[in-house]
């Protein structure tokens, strides 16, 4: 055993938390643009949560929003994994898509609604990429002001040209 005068005494590391007041300059959000166009639901929800959060930045803190924003370009067209099935509407339609539900509570006795991908897609085609996202966050209520940047269309357009959106970091697209 080495007595304890023998023992090396490292400096610590040093962590830094960014402050809401210091997000200036080169970690000011910037805008990234993708196409959702035949991606996987899930994998693309994963990697616009991690923008979304700034987990992807060198100045990332848990408890300060220093996420960037998202535009999503055809949102409606997102696929899901499994085989494929003939669906009349629906071109991506596929085993997992015919088994999946949404679920949410009035918090009224009897109040659990159930609605499958199909008619979420019918009403509000765009919310199926919207609560993958939502559920990757964080459960708190800084999510919600994370989750005001994400810009869902289903078009190939947008109108937020005048903030110049960059193509999605490569790093970060799904493979």
């Amino acid at each position: 055993m080495v007595p304890a005068a023998r023992c090396i005494v490292t400096v610590a590391q040093r962590t830094t938390f960014v402050k809401p007041a210091d997000i200036t300059g080169a970690q000011k959000p910037k805008w990234y643009v993708i196409d959702a166009k035949d991606q996987v639901v899930g994998r693309l929800a994963t990697q616009i949560a991690t923008v979304l959060m700034g987990k992807h930045k060198a100045c990332y803190t848990p408890h300060v929003d220093c996420g960037d924003f998202v535009i999503v370009l055809n949102a409606d067209k997102v696929k899901f994994v499994g085989s494929a099935m003939v669906h009349p509407r629906m071109e991506n339609f596929t085993t997992k898509t015919a088994n999946k539900k949404y679920y949410r509570h009035s918090e009224f006795p009897g109040g659990l609604k159930e609605l499958s991908v199909e008619q979420l897609w019918d009403k509000h085609p765009t919310d199926v990429l919207l609560l993958a996202v939502r559920r990757m966050l964080p459960k708190n209520a800084l999510a919600r002001h994370m989750l005001d940047k994400l810009k869902l269309y289903t078009t190939d357009t947008h109108p937020h040209q005048a903030q110049v959106p960059q193509p999605f970091p490569e790093h970060l697209m799904p493979s």
